[in-house]
């Protein structure tokens, strides 16, 4: 059963300067896997999108995030205005479009055109993680053209992933918040920068801060941070580098005083009292985000390393504004 929340916001940046915009928010919450936020634009938004000059040459219809999404399938045989982009952050899926069938991995997206019937869905063995976007707009083509096949976007020394994922949230928390003409300008930016930061990935890459090569515990952290919302083991982690799990954590633990699993719940922890802090998300939601899918193991590791409970610590922080 999908629950349809229709949210009705007072917002006084209104539409044309002269009056106050009303936000039709249509959230849609499904049962079938814990975590899922989505965000369904209504038609009125939408035209103004294609309207404002600024807007128009791209914007969002639709966007959202599904953490391990068992059973999860969509096929569309009327074809759509939309392009459809979906990053694969973990586990595995399909889709299939133009008579071909398509397997897709954890790091890697694709984008199916608008105007062409299509299916997809997770894998049964391994549910795919996964954040979409619906894009259109007069210059949407640009960044949809050449991506119907599986784009790598895998973490490396160099990659921003987890800083990609800090856009998408951004997007999403702007559209939460409301409709207003600023609001719709700014995703609208963002989108470019999202889109762009795939589309011209090794550009993306260079632009960011560099890493020495030779430098591993930074490199581990680094690989630690572009897998946040993963499983991690110690071997993974140790793979990565190139060293023996044993001789790694050695290495590790004498730069960092602490042990490389350790260090990484305690990244995990400090990311989810961000969250907690700046976000609306709820408990459940943020938990995947961190790569914990069980939430009571989720708040148990939070209270020994915080002295208190998720919602305790939300409370607190509410308290002190």
């Amino acid at each position: 059963m999908q629950l349809l929340r229709y949210l009705l916001v007072f917002y006084p940046d209104g539409v044309n300067n002269s009056g106050f915009l009303y936000k039709f928010a249509s959230m849609k919450q499904k049962d079938g896997f814990s975590g899922e936020r989505s965000i369904v634009l209504p038609p009125m938004i939408i035209d103004m999108e294609k309207g404002d000059p600024l807007v128009s040459s791209l914007y969002v219809t639709d966007i959202g995030y599904y953490p391990h999404a068992e059973s999860h399938y969509r096929e569309r045989n009327e074809p759509i205005g939309q392009h459809v982009l979906i990053y694969c952050a973990d586990g595995a899926g399909w889709y299939k479009t133009g008579g071909e069938e398509h397997k897709v991995a954890a790091n890697q997206f694709f984008i199916l055109p608008a105007g062409r019937p299509h299916a997809y869905g997770a894998d049964s063995n391994n549910p795919w993680t996964i954040y979409w976007v619906h894009f259109t707009g007069t210059h949407s083509d640009i960044y949809a053209h050449g991506a119907i096949l599986p784009q790598d976007v895998r973490p490396g020394i160099h990659s921003r992933i987890n800083y990609r994922n800090n856009i998408f949230e951004e997007i999403f928390n702007t559209l939460n918040a409301g409709y207003s003409r600023d609001s719709l300008r700014y995703v609208s930016s963002l989108l470019h920068y999202y889109l762009a930061s795939m589309r011209y990935l090794r550009t993306f890459r260079n632009a960011g801060q560099r890493i020495d090569d030779d430098n591993v515990v930074a490199a581990a952290i680094h690989f630690m941070e572009e897998n946040m919302e993963k499983r991690l083991t110690l071997e993974a982690i140790a793979e990565y580098t190139g060293y023996s799990p044993s001789h790694f954590s050695a290495m590790f633990k004498r730069q960092t005083g602490r042990s490389p699993l350790n260090y990484l719940n305690e990244m995990k922890m400090e990311e989810a009292r961000r969250m907690l802090a700046e976000t609306p998300m709820r408990i459940n939601q943020i938990c995947h985000k961190v790569g914990i899918d069980d939430c009571y193991y989720f708040s148990r590791i939070f209270s020994r390393t915080t002295g208190m409970s998720p919602r305790e610590y939300r409370r607190g922080m509410k308290t002190d504004e």
